[in-house]
Order: structure tokens, then sequence, then C-alpha cells
């Protein structure tokens, strides 16, 4: 029976290739494909009169495809992405220094007792790095941590739900931000890795509005 299937197929796949190749198939659907082209530049180009910014709208989307023929739409991306974190580790470093000098100021201010300038020293870093842990684990819990294995993990093609959003962001560089303040000996090199991730991440989402194709992807919601 199997046999039999794949004979009358065949056979049915040649006259049929013969029907197209002698009745104008092939032909009939060049000329409904011609004649959809034609209309669809008639309407292109009554848009384009009635319009009145039609012109710039050309012009703009011309400059547009010379610049990502000519640059390439991934050294877009990375120059964006090298900008945006060097802005985010500079924010980050500057409240880092703010907080560090407002403890030494806190310190200075209670010269006349040292009983206070102690609590003060000791109270200040408990209190931002309970307000770090707090408004992490609030805010978003997948912040937690420096995020290398889980980015391990997304990189082997498994889903990880909200480990790159905007939420994960905040939590991500507050937190950091808070607990470098404290004073703790701590880097922030591993914890900027799921931060260029997140940022990699968002900046695919706002450039897909832009030029699509590559950036298209679905966000780990």
């Amino acid at each position: 029976m199997y046999g039999r299937y794949t004979q009358e197929l065949g056979v049915y796949a040649k006259e049929e290739a013969a029907r197209l190749r002698d009745g104008g198939g092939v032909q009939d659907g060049k000329g409904l494909r011609r004649n959809t082209s034609v209309r669809s530049r008639a309407a292109d180009l009554l848009d384009y009169e009635k319009d009145p910014c039609a012109k710039c709208k050309l012009c703009a989307s011309r400059c547009q495809k010379f610049l990502i023929s000519r640059v390439g739409e991934d050294w877009i991306f990375l120059i964006l992405l090298g900008l945006l974190m060097a802005l985010v580790s500079w924010v980050m470093d500057y409240a880092i220094a703010f907080c560090q000098e407002a403890q030494k100021w806190m310190y200075g201010g209670l010269d006349s007792n040292m009983l206070l300038q102690y609590i003060a020293w000791v109270s200040y870093p408990v209190v931002l790095i309970t307000f770090s842990a707090g408004f992490t684990q609030i805010l978003a819990p997948q912040a937690v941590g420096s995020g290398i294995p889980e980015m391990k993990t997304i990189l082997r093609g498994v889903v990880l739900k909200e480990y790159l959003t905007f939420k994960t962001f905040v939590a991500k560089v507050i937190g950091l931000t808070c607990a470098l303040g404290s004073g703790m000996p701590l880097g922030k090199e591993g914890p900027f890795v799921h931060v260029a991730s997140l940022c990699a991440a968002l900046l695919s989402k706002f450039m897909a509005a832009l030029f699509g194709g590559i950036y298209m992807f679905k966000m780990f919601e």
C-alpha cells in the first residue's frame, strides 16, 4: 500500500508540473504578482502626493537605510551598549562615593561624643545593607547575588522568568550601590555581568522598535 501511494504521488506531481508548464500557470502567477506590485506602487504614490511630510519621511527612511548599510546594526548596538554601561557605572561610582562621604561627615559631626560616633559608624552601614537586602527582596528577588550562574543558565537555553526585565535592573543597581556604599569590601565586577546583560536585553527591546530584524525576540517576562 505504501509503494502504491508513493507511485501515485510521483505520477500526480509529474502531471501537475506538466499542466503548469503547458497551461501557463506560472505565467499567471507572475502576472498576478506584477499587478499586485503595480497597485502597491500606485497606492504609495497616491499617499506620497497627499502627505505634505512625505518628502521628509522618505529622506529619513533613506538616511536610515544608508546608515544601517554602512555602519551596520551590530556596531550601532555595541556603541550604544558601551555608552549606556559607562553611564550606569559612573552614576553608581558617584552614588557610592557620596554614601561613603556621608558616613565620614556624620562621624566628624559627632566628635564631641565618642559613644555617638561609635553608634553612627556602626549603624550607618547596617542601615544601608538592610535597605539593600530588603529592597532587592521585595522588588525583584532575581537580582540577588552576582547573577553569573543565572546568566550561564540562560546562555545554555533555559528560560528564567523576570531575570532580564527593567524591574530587575532597578533592583540590581540600587541594591548594589547601597551595599558598596556601606563600605563592605565587595567588588562590582561580578554583578556587573548581570547588569550588562540586563542593559543589553532592554536595549535590544528598544532597538527592535527602530530596526527590527535580529533584535526582535521574546523578553523573559
